[in-house]
């Protein structure tokens, strides 16, 4: 197994990595809409987060030498299902190819409050 770490994503804020090679695929980590230099939450609206979640994501794919084409599972947990097609929207934009399976899921809370939190596994060949 190996450990992935970028200083363009977040550090992680608990006893976790930010994402582990296991084989042929890489378990990300879920990922909020923290700035990677202040771990402040960036972003007010659905829209703004999630786009921020996508560039954490985004960056830690690259540390693996992989990017959302690879992704072949994610799991998005929503704070308020109502942000549901604002949500799908953005996410929708990160995918050139076809889209990953997914689950999405409207969750009581999310660390520092957010709106969105999204992992993934990527297939790594």
């Amino acid at each position: 197994m190996k450990t992935f770490h970028t200083d363009k994503a977040p550090a992680a804020i608990g006893p976790y990595v930010q994402a582990k090679q296991a084989g042929e695929f890489l378990f990300a980590s879920g990922q909020v809409p923290l700035s990677p230099e202040t771990g402040e939450v960036l972003g007010t609206t659905i829209r703004e987060q999630t786009q921020q979640v996508l560039n954490n994501i985004k960056a830690i794919l690259a540390e693996a030498g992989t990017d959302f084409d690879h992704v072949v599972k994610t799991t998005c947990f929503l704070s308020d299902m109502n942000d549901f097609v604002p949500f799908n929207e953005v996410y929708a934009t990160a995918f050139k190819e076809e889209f990953p399976a997914r689950s999405a899921v409207e969750v009581a809370r999310l660390p520092k409050d957010v709106k969105v939190e999204i992992e993934v596994i990527a297939y790594l060949k």
